[in-house]
């Protein structure tokens, strides 16, 4: 191994997600962050900031922000629960809204479909007050980076 590699598997090891996030920098940008939970899974959340809104009108999230937010979870997702520490790389990312994102905290969660040896089928959703009211699905193929 080496110590990129090392280095991420003692960040998952010692569940420190903030080292993981710190990885990203757009991720970090974005204020992301996110948790283990045994019944969920992974759970990540977007904290509101008025900076993310894109129409302020409504008020509502910039759909890029979303877009963005949703991406880095699927990435962030991959690397979590993968061995390899390489950061996979977007093949397609397929987002459809089904709602404005409100002016308040956001929360996402990503199921691997498919975890081949060079691709990766990753399915994101994306809601705010209620995991059942969802304002986001994206579907997103990742080429792997095994190091």
């Amino acid at each position: 191994m080496d110590s990129k590699t090392d280095y991420f598997a003692s960040v998952r090891a010692s569940k420190d997600f903030e080292k993981a996030i710190d990885m990203i920098p757009y991720a970090k940008l974005l204020g992301i962050r996110f948790q283990e939970n045994e019944e969920e899974g992974l759970l990540f959340h977007l904290p509101f900031h008025e900076k993310n809104i894109g129409n302020k009108r409504l008020p509502a999230i910039h759909g890029g922000v979303i877009g963005g937010f949703m991406e880095s979870a699927a990435i962030i997702h991959l690397m979590w629960t993968m061995e390899s520490a390489g950061m996979p790389k977007v093949v397609d990312f397929s987002l459809d809204y089904t709602s404005s994102g409100r002016a308040e905290d956001t929360y996402a969660s990503c199921n691997i479909v498919k975890l081949g040896r060079r691709i990766a089928n990753v399915q994101i959703q994306a809601w705010q007050s209620s995991r059942q009211k969802v304002i986001a699905v994206a579907r997103s193929h990742f080429k792997l980076i095994i190091e």
